[in-house]
């Protein structure tokens, strides 16, 4: 079965230099019904390809699996009662690397989540915890912003991040986050503009949900563009203040998943605007419009 639809796949791929614009709009439609799978296929033929044409067609049926894929699946995700932030980030990764599989970069994760689990106790305190964290994160396993590049857009993907130790505020809060939850540490992302931060909140009144009262249960705040740094209140209202921007509620509380993800998204247009790849962030755009 599957011999057989490897020889069916390579028989449409070479049908992609055919003139006949009906002819490639009936391949391209069949290819792209295949899913995900077939792209490792299509990215062999457009490293043999001779014919520009046809590695540009190629490029753009990849480009529409790809999206389509990942529309798909955010829309699944959205719609869950509990999104979960690793897997939220899992797709966007899998929006750049199709091959890339979930347990590669949970594996990744449970190998730092287990060396802070081995510094961390129950009677420690909220900032001692935090301090093993960022130990452990920022020391031990040398992760760090990458200043040299920040509009780079594989910061913004999850096993670019574990794999290079380099990321933005964002990509890094996520990190952050996810492993403290894994270790019942409840620090969650907050969508500040400009940045991105975490709050740690009072373990012992932890709301359902996150609203206006939900200041009052934050114990401080950890800043991820600053190797873990710990903040306050006061802290944010100047950040705000220098970047001349009006404090708003939901700057000081805790986002969703979906929030984060979207936040993240944003990221990738923007910097795929800011190196000229208009298709890509356009792709990513796409995505936003299926998550609003």
């Amino acid at each position: 079965m599957i011999e057989s639809q490897n020889i069916e796949i390579k028989a449409l791929i070479r049908l992609l230099d055919d003139p006949d614009s009906m002819v490639f709009d009936t391949v391209s439609s069949n290819l792209q019904k295949k899913g995900i799978d077939i792209i490792p296929e299509l990215e062999r033929a457009w490293e043999t390809a001779l014919n520009e044409k046809v590695q540009s067609r190629l490029e753009n049926i990849i480009q529409r699996i790809q999206t389509g894929y990942v529309k798909e699946k955010i829309a699944e995700w959205i719609n869950r009662e509990k999104p979960d932030l690793f897997e939220g980030a899992y797709y966007i990764a899998k929006s750049k690397y199709p091959e890339l599989k979930f347990p590669e970069i949970e594996n990744s994760i449970e190998d730092i989540k287990k060396d802070v689990w081995l510094e961390i106790n129950e009677n420690l305190t909220a900032l001692e915890k935090v301090k093993v964290l960022n130990h452990i994160l920022f020391k031990t396993h040398k992760f760090s912003i990458n200043r040299s590049n920040l509009n780079d857009p594989q910061n913004n993907f999850i096993n670019y991040v574990l794999q290079t130790r380099k990321g933005n505020p964002v990509s890094l809060g996520i990190l952050y986050s996810i492993i403290a939850q894994k270790l019942g540490i409840p620090v969650y992302g907050v969508n500040l503009p400009r940045n991105f931060i975490l709050a740690y909140m009072d373990e012992y009144k932890q709301p359902e949900t996150f609203d206006e009262k939900t200041e009052q249960h934050i114990l401080f705040y950890v800043n991820p563009f600053n190797m873990g740094a710990v903040l306050g209140r006061r802290e944010i209202d100047f950040f705000l203040k220098q970047q001349k921007l009006e404090p708003k509620k939901n700057f000081y509380i805790p986002c969703s998943n979906v929030d984060i993800i979207q936040r993240l998204v944003l990221n990738l247009v923007f910097a795929y605007d800011q190196s000229g790849n208009k298709a890509k962030a356009n792709r990513y755009r796409e995505l936003l419009n299926v998550m609003r």
